[in-house]
């Protein structure tokens, strides 16, 4: 018999359902006995020992659902190894449940700061098999995570109906996407939607520059500009300071976020109306879309299948159009990040896109 542990940590995002089912319906189909303990609300639920039995019936009916039915945490990989306010050191703690509960095998579906634990407790000494989730597909190793096409679908559908206002009335509109790090999400909504202006961190910001591009479509009769900017946008001078610096700055930060100070500095450079249009969460939200239905239930089922050949201390990856093993090593720590020279950038930038450089 089999007996797996499985943690959905870090922000949810759709697609997380569709994945564990994927596992599950792999194992089951197999015709080995299998027993599936939940742990609840991510690695919390490992650390205290607060997990369920599930059953087949647990994962009926999920494909479609989104967030995640175990319940999600965040716990920073950089307070693991510090004791809780009760002295408890948490690695031991997930050891001694792993152990207690004589699993085989811990599933852990997660970003980049859940990989960094995983691959702490394959050092540990535990076996272990990661899916590859988030909606900013900023993981290392892979070429693609579940969750960022539903949400790239959204931040989308969201550009698509700011377009009508903005057209109607005449004014700037920025739409700001989720991507504190890194702007993959971003930059495939804005070139999805249409965005005349497309804002991410990797691109350092000059605001001359995007008056500019804005001020050449008014010129060639544009009425109107849409801009995509990622939550992480960052402008040529920030970029500049060192960490210390630009801390000190955002201690009086005055505005809601980089959009509002980008919005409030082209209404003084220009005079033109700006609005902000925030998404949010909802970028997370939903049922899945068909691609991630399927690709989530193609790294489940691979998953399962490494579990059921005992191939442990791997994430499921995808890699050139196939699945594939990546080692957790590899993978901890690192962000896949958007080149400033990536073909996809160069590509935008033919059609008229501008990134404020």
């Amino acid at each position: 018999m089999k007996r797996i542990g499985m943690l959905t940590s870090g922000g949810d995002c759709q697609a997380l359902n569709a994945a564990m089912r994927g596992v599950v319906k792999c194992l089951s189909c197999s015709g080995e006995a299998v027993e599936i303990y939940g742990f609840l609300e991510g690695y919390k639920g490992l650390i205290y020992g607060d997990f369920r039995m599930l059953t087949g019936a647990d994962f009926s009916g999920i494909l479609t659902k989104g967030g995640t039915i175990l319940g999600s945490s965040r716990t920073p990989f950089k307070l693991m190894r510090e004791p809780d306010e009760n002295g408890l050191d948490k690695v031991e703690a997930m050891k001694q449940n792993y152990y207690k509960l004589k699993l085989d095998c811990l599933v852990i579906l997660g970003g980049n700061g859940t990989h960094k634990t995983a691959n702490m407790l394959r050092e540990e000494g535990l076996n272990v098999v990661t899916l590859p989730k988030t909606i900013d597909n900023d993981l290392w190793g892979t070429d693609m995570t579940f969750g960022f096409q539903s949400a790239v679908d959204i931040a989308t559908d969201c550009i698509d109906c700011i377009h009508t206002t903005a057209a109607s009335h005449g004014r700037i509109f920025i739409v700001e996407v989720m991507g504190h790090k890194v702007g993959w999400l971003t930059l495939n909504a804005g070139m999805a939607g249409g965005a005349d202006i497309i804002l991410i961190p990797e691109i350092p910001y000059d605001i001359d520059k995007i008056v500019e591009a804005i001020e050449g479509r008014a010129k060639r009769g544009s009425k109107f500009t849409i801009m995509a900017v990622a939550e992480g946008a960052i402008s040529k001078a920030d970029a500049k300071l060192s960490k210390k610096e630009y801390k000190e700055k955002m201690k009086n930060y005055q505005y809601p976020s980089v959009s509002y100070e980008i919005a409030d500095e082209i209404q003084k450079k220009t005079g033109l109306d700006v609005r902000v249009t925030v998404p949010g969460h909802t970028q997370r939200g939903g049922s899945p879309c068909p691609y991630d239905r399927v690709f989530a239930t193609r790294l489940g089922a691979e998953a399962g299948k490494m579990i059921l050949n005992g191939e442990y201390g791997f994430m499921v990856g995808y890699k050139n159009r196939e699945i594939v093993k990546v080692p957790l090593e590899e993978v901890a720590g690192k962000l896949k990040m958007v080149s400033p020279d990536a073909t996809i950038v160069q590509e935008a930038k033919l059609t008229g896109i501008s990134f404020g450089d």
